[in-house]
């Protein structure tokens, strides 16, 4: 079994202060694959201490010099890309193929992302006779989720790295092998001491510790809107920035002239990651004329969804990423078949031949009105809900019904609708007849989803303060 008990301190890998051991469990055997410890207030003072003390000279070190540190940094993910792709599917089930593309290259995709940004990202420029300086905010407390791991790593400590910033990073304690390997390559990159800090814990411990602590000015935590509720008050007695990335409960609103095959792609992207992404379009909404149609080829897609092992290979989803989760999805499954709601594929327990793991069956559920549990709850596993619209009215109405506002998707060939609706919805985030968004396109979502924006231009300028200087004009 892996052993990982120690932080990355200061550019040294400590011992914790106080021990206080945790099991992590490989979600596709139930069993044991790594310990890490837990930190307490003395490691985290430890770790933001080493921060603060090194921000001055970072925040001063030429932005070229910070550049050099991140491409070195890239040159070692890459080369490591085994190494993640192997911690991401021990720690959260992935299955090896989605770790070793999907997982591990999202880090490599925003990085490229946020270097390509900053080309055109002005760090000193003028305003009539004033100067206006963008800043590091300082030293930064990273709370990032087990569903993503790496991808949420990069979005937060690239951008901060590249404008000056300082950074104690808490990885999920249920996913943190991968974060102990990408601290692995800062060092080896040579980042100075200091710069960089990485703590093992819990929410309530080093997550609360960090939100709270006066040397700290900003928080950037990517997770449930519980718990980012939970941070922001505790942030609130320093007054430090607060961004957050939460949960979402996607409207893919497919109208009757969609193309053929916008119902299939609309079930493969809920049912990626074993369902577990907060953008994910977990509510679709069918044009009446087109739904009977529609819940038909949403059984088939369904129903054509492989789930296997980690450890092969093939385009399968795994497993969910504990037992807690597994419960909590078996339980809304349960609450959609008792309201009422049509079980079309899947339902309850493991899929077939499958004893062990924290597996779930592609699940579909048609007929799900407003009122239903499973229609506004984020369910977080690989389980569809979809209800039937009679206008665009009601899809703009349907699709706003909720307290999220993350990714909402469109499907029609009638550009016109498609742009109307698009201005209408209420999202950080739309998303059009398959079409992805474009590297360095701005990440982050309205309402319960969350604030502030992650990625690109607004990934950079998220970790930056804004100085106006006057009476010293630009040359």
């Amino acid at each position: 079994m892996i052993d990982k008990r120690q932080f990355y301190i200061n550019g040294q890998w400590v011992n914790p202060v106080t021990a206080n051991d945790l099991t992590v469990i490989d979600p596709s055997t139930e069993e044991p694959c790594a310990v890490i410890s837990l930190g307490d207030q003395a490691d985290t003072d430890a770790a933001v201490a080493a921060a603060r003390a090194a921000f001055p000279a970072w925040a001063d070190t030429p932005l070229e010099e910070r550049v050099a540190l991140v491409k070195k940094l890239r040159e070692i993910y890459v080369a490591r890309r085994a190494d993640m792709a192997e911690a991401i599917r021990a720690e959260m089930g992935a299955p090896l193929d989605l770790a070793s593309n999907n997982q591990w290259g999202a880090g490599v995709w925003h990085l490229d992302g946020f270097l390509e940004a900053l080309e055109n990202f002005e760090f000193e420029y003028a305003m009539g006779a004033d100067r206006m300086r963008k800043e590091p905010i300082g030293v930064c407390g990273m709370i990032t989720p087990w569903n993503w791991p790496m991808n949420q790593v990069f979005l937060k400590a690239i951008p901060a790295l590249l404008v000056g910033c300082t950074m104690v990073l808490k990885p999920s304690e249920i996913a943190p092998l991968s974060s102990i390997v990408f601290a692995e390559m800062m060092d080896e990159a040579g980042f100075p001491a200091g710069v960089f800090n990485m703590v093992n814990g819990d929410g309530v411990g080093v997550g609360s510790q960090l939100s709270s602590h006066p040397d700290v000015d900003m928080i950037s935590f990517t997770g449930s809107t519980r718990a980012g509720i939970a941070i922001s008050k505790a942030a609130a007695d320093t007054l430090k920035r607060v961004s957050l990335e939460l949960g979402g409960k996607g409207a893919n609103i497919i109208f009757a002239d969609a193309d053929e095959k916008a119902v299939k792609r609309g079930v493969i992207h809920c049912m990626q990651n074993s369902g577990q992404s907060c953008n994910a379009p977990t509510r679709m909404m069918v044009e009446s004329s087109a739904y009977a149609a529609a819940v038909e080829q949403a059984k088939a897609a369904a129903e054509a969804v492989q789930v296997g092992a980690t450890t092969e290979s093939g385009r399968h989803i795994g497993p969910v990423v504990s037992e807690v989760q597994f419960n909590k999805i078996q339980g809304l499954i349960e609450i959609g078949i008792k309201e009422g709601a049509t079980l079309v594929a899947g339902g309850l327990g493991r899929p077939e031949g499958m004893n062990k793991g924290y597996y779930v069956r592609p699940t579909v559920f048609a007929d799900v009105t407003p009122d239903m549990t499973i229609y506004r709850e984020e369910i977080f596993g690989p389980v569809l809900a979809i209800s039937p619209f009679d206008s665009e009215a009601q899809a703009v109405q349907m699709a706003n019904d909720t307290v999220y506002g993350l990714t909402n998707y469109i499907q029609t060939q009638d550009d016109d609708k498609r742009l109307r609706v698009a201005r209408q919805v209420r999202s950080g985030m739309v998303e059009t007849n398959g079409v992805g968004r474009v590297n360095g396109s701005p990440f982050g979502g309205y309402g319960q989803s969350g604030n502030g924006r992650e990625g690109g231009g607004w990934g950079l300028e998220e970790f930056c303060e804004t100085k106006a200087i006057s009476g010293v004009p630009m040359a």
